[in-house]
């Protein structure tokens, strides 16, 4: 089935579908932007890339699908989890890879995978607040 027919019939109605505020999003697995559109969907295009927190722990697992196993669901998935080095060296390890497979994903894969790394980084404990005020030092 074409990837345009395929959108024909996913657009409107989908399980992956979500309505808030006016707006359409999408839940769908391999859509980096979580928009409902043909550029970003996971479901229609041959070519797909997803980014999602490593299970392990620390980094993200990227996942291309391959359009030449379009019958093979179990094996036309290709994930790499990237996990060396900090953000930057991820960021270049996702864009190297996506460069010639789909170069039009490469703002949404960056932005993915930078809120991805975002997330897991610990918080900082702040100093810690002093008391100020006319009964500050009493006891």
């Amino acid at each position: 089935m074409s990837a345009d027919l395929t959108w024909e019939l996913v657009k409107n109605q989908s399980c992956f579908l979500v309505k808030r505020s006016g707006l359409q999003f999408t839940t769908e697995p391999n859509n980096l932007a979580g928009v409902n559109s043909y550029k970003y969907s996971g479901l229609a295009n041959a070519r797909t890339v997803g980014l999602t927190a490593n299970p392990k722990g620390r980094g993200v697992v990227l996942t291309t699908a391959r359009g030449f196993r379009a019958n093979k669901i179990a094996n036309r998935q290709r994930s790499v989890a990237l996990t060396r080095g900090g953000p930057r060296h991820t960021a270049k390890s996702i864009v190297g890879q996506i460069a010639t497979y789909r170069p039009d994903l490469r703002s949404a894969a960056l932005g993915r995978a930078t809120a991805l790394l975002r997330a897991q980084k610990a918080v900082k404990a702040g100093p810690k607040r002093r008391s100020t005020g006319p009964r500050a030092s009493r006891k």
